[in-house]
């Protein structure tokens, strides 16, 4: 049934041997290292602790480094000077400093088309990985050229809280389902990402409003959901993904959906 992945973002609240171990156990299926923050040297250790909790608990955990992007805020909206590549120095110098150890995903902000995919495969060849890589969804010019960043990447990331501001708020739901419907149809996998369980960053209790976001991501199509801040500096991270797990299951059982997975 756990054909649904779950992703949580690896952080304080998470990095205890004894914690990841129960991320596991709860139901985690890959690990997100967000490079919006953290040193080389923390991001290198959560992936030598990820590794060796997966190893004991006998399972793959692949990794996804999230790369932070270009991101200029002006009041509410990221601006960008589209002749600029979207791969900054600094994703150049994350991806060299990890790629030795082998990472699964990379994750690409604010990809604009298919050339920002191809630029950083070559940049993946350059630093010797063989890293897939997840493009990002989160600026208007992404939509317009939705089919042929589908088709560049390996993998798509709907990420909705800088998406929704790319866009207006009340279409984002629409927004999200037409490219769960593409992905689908070119069996490509994909993430619904942001704000899933915000309610239990704090809390050992779900909103209704969380439960049912999750369960609809699922029966729009969604190959994996993503858990941010709440594993990362939350206060229940275990018991977070435990919850989001069995409402996956549940909502898989209601689709009929044959998904593609990471």
């Amino acid at each position: 049934m756990n054909n649904i992945q779950i992703i949580a973002t690896i952080g304080p609240a998470c990095s205890e041997p004894a914690t990841l171990q129960s991320l596991i156990a709860s139901g985690m299926s890959i690990a997100r290292l967000n490079f919006s923050w953290g040193t080389h040297e923390e991001h290198r250790q959560f992936v030598h602790d990820v590794r060796a909790a997966a190893q004991a608990a006998g399972v793959q955990v692949p990794i996804i480094q999230d790369l932070s992007g270009p991101r200029v805020q002006q009041a509410a909206e990221h601006t960008f000077d589209s002749e600029l590549s979207v791969i900054t120095d600094k994703d150049r110098a994350d991806v060299y400093a990890m790629a030795d150890l082998n990472l699964e995903y990379i994750a690409l902000s604010f990809v604009k088309d298919a050339d920002d995919i191809n630029e950083l495969r070559s940049l993946l060849q350059a630093a010797g990985s063989e890293a897939k890589i997840i493009a990002k969804i989160e600026r208007k010019e992404a939509i317009e050229a939705i089919d042929e960043i589908i088709a560049a990447a390996d993998g798509i990331m709907i990420a909705r809280g800088d998406l929704g501001e790319a866009v207006p708020v009340e279409t984002l739901p629409f927004v999200k389902k037409d490219i769960l419907k593409r992905c689908n149809t070119a069996q490509k996998p994909a993430i619904v990402a942001t704000q899933m369980l915000t309610s239990m960053i704090d809390s050992p209790q779900p909103s209704r409003a969380d439960v049912s976001d999750i369960a609809h991501a699922v029966l729009d199509g969604a190959t994996a959901t993503m858990l941010s801040n709440e594993t990362a500096v939350g206060t229940y991270p275990a018991l977070t993904v435990a919850l989001m797990r069995k409402v996956v299951d549940e909502a898989q059982r209601h689709t009929k959906h044959t998904l593609k997975s990471f």
